[in-house]
């Protein structure tokens, strides 16, 4: 965090006090954060929330008299509210949390790697870096069997061609959904994707090396290595021409 950075003043709200004290514990390990408030209940979040400076309100879903979902909606109407994030076990209510303009959704049990994302999304909106709100566009909607999950853009590394669907990898998992690459290409290309292979369309920034070895070439993802064509390779060149990221023997 720079120096000119303002710590981050965060309410932590659950029922379950042994959950507000590991989340609370999380927090206080990012540099990021500098005050942590504890609530035990919907009013005592919505009071820390008027009488101090809070940039974010980490919200249980399903707390008695105030859920979460209550409190979003009465910080909907602030004209400065607090940074949303919603903090789980249930991933039945990830589409009213994206409609309340939630800016993060953790599933329990809450991981750290996890939670210092969330941590920069919002040190990212209060600083103007990124939007405030996830906005049409900016996310996908995945269907599993009974429940639908939202998955956000910026965590896709790469998408794989399956027949007239897409595979949506992330760093933990991967996604299946019904709508043809090329499609999708076409969709996200001011949003920072490449085509590099009639079967991969990746996240340019998720791109760490390229490498050229008798005449085939592929780039590298984290740990996945993906091919690129002859067709495409002039085009991942000149895109990755600034140097960034440099091709390798």
């Amino acid at each position: 965090m720079p120096k000119s950075a303002k710590p981050l003043t965060v309410v932590v709200a659950d029922d379950e006090a042994p959950a507000v004290e590991e989340l609370a514990f999380l927090l206080g390990r990012d540099a990021r954060i500098g005050t942590v408030l504890r609530a035990s209940s919907g009013a005592q979040a919505l009071h820390a929330i008027e009488t101090a400076d809070v940039d974010a309100v980490f919200l249980d879903i399903h707390m008695p008299a105030l859920s979460g979902l209550d409190i979003a909606r009465a910080l909907a109407r602030k004209e400065r509210p607090p940074a949303v994030v919603f903090v789980t076990a249930d991933e039945d209510h990830a589409l009213a949390a994206f409609d309340l303009a939630a800016l993060d959704y953790l599933l329990k049990p809450v991981r750290q790697e996890r939670l210092t994302e969330s941590i920069r999304r919002i040190s990212d909106a209060l600083a103007g870096a990124g939007p405030d709100s996830t906005e049409a566009g900016d996310v996908v909607t995945v269907v599993q069997g009974a429940t639908t999950r939202m998955i956000r853009r910026e965590d896709i590394r790469y998408v794989q061609a399956q027949g007239d669907y897409a595979r949506l990898h992330t760093a933990e998992t991967s996604y299946l959904v019904r709508i043809p690459l090329a499609e999708l290409e076409a969709q996200w290309a001011d949003a920072g994707f490449l085509r590099i292979h009639r079967s991969y369309l990746v996240a340019r920034s998720q791109i760490t090396q390229v490498r050229l070895s008798g005449g085939r070439a592929s780039i590298r993802i984290g740990s996945e290595e993906l091919p690129v064509s002859r067709r495409h390779l002039p085009t991942v060149r000149s895109t990755l021409a600034s140097g960034r990221v440099r091709p390798t023997a």
